[in-house]
């Protein structure tokens, strides 16, 4: 299957699963969830969808069981949303790139403080 192709999927089903989370799902542990990005293995059958949730430990703790608990119910939705032969397995993956650039941030902002 062609780069262009998957590298497309990924990215619909990116949004799609953005808008699932925020706008479908009921489930009150789920709190701010953010897709940063989809991988999809070559022969579409599994997908890792990366997000970063917002909080502190115990709010990420019980959004992470909330989406795994929501696995079918998202891999249903996605299924009639995008037209494949068959809809990837969904893995969710924490994301911990934001976390990682607000420490750089706050380094930076704080080296800055002393030489000022």
């Amino acid at each position: 299957m062609s780069q262009l192709r998957i590298e497309k999927i990924q990215e619909l089903m990116k949004q799609e699963i953005s808008k699932i989370i925020l706008q479908e799902l009921k489930d009150p542990r789920i709190g701010f969830v953010t897709v940063t990005q989809v991988e999809i293995t070559r022969d579409l059958s599994i997908a890792k969808v990366f997000v970063s949730i917002m909080g502190n430990d115990e709010q990420i703790e019980s959004s992470w069981t909330g989406l795994n608990s929501s696995l079918g119910f998202i891999r249903r939705e996605v299924g009639h949303r995008i037209r494949l032969r068959t809809t990837p397995e969904l893995k969710f993956v924490l994301d911990k790139s934001l976390d990682y650039s607000d420490h750089i941030q706050k380094l930076l902002l704080q080296i800055e403080r002393e030489q000022g």
